[in-house]
């Protein structure tokens, strides 16, 4: 077999890539965050989800406040488990701290999936010039 094949036949689509290793809960999210511009293959944004993949990419993936940077190590042949699934890759994403994520998810602006508390509904009154 020649280099080539053999490179060929390493290879995996990176939406399934991104749902055998657990990044995506389903692969049709796994398609939707590739074609959102929100991956990016050794450097490069993707927009196409049939992008082939293989081992030593790396994949920079924006996944809601996270970056997430994934050296891949093996392709992977189905879903497994949580922990089969560590071994496809290495994770190179620096460590942030929790605190510091919240703040960045924050930044004194409500909450757009939930109720008003009583202190945004005052300053919807305010700024609406009815207090």
């Amino acid at each position: 077999m020649t280099e080539t094949t053999e490179k060929k036949s390493s290879q995996i689509r990176i939406d399934k890539w991104l749902w055998y290793a657990r990044q995506t809960k389903t692969r049709s999210l796994a398609q939707k965050l590739v074609t959102g511009g929100n991956v990016r293959l050794n450097g490069e944004k993707i927009l196409s989800a049939s992008k082939m993949v293989g081992p030593d990419d790396v994949l920079t993936l924006k996944i809601g406040l996270q970056v997430k940077i994934l050296k891949l190590l093996e392709c992977g042949t189905h879903r497994g488990s949580f922990s089969i699934a560590q071994l496809l890759y290495e994770d190179l994403s620096p460590v942030i701290p929790k605190a510091e994520i919240l703040t960045k998810g924050q930044q004194g602006l409500p909450d757009p999936h939930g109720k008003p508390d009583s202190r945004e509904r005052l300053q919807a009154r305010r700024l609406s010039g009815k207090e």
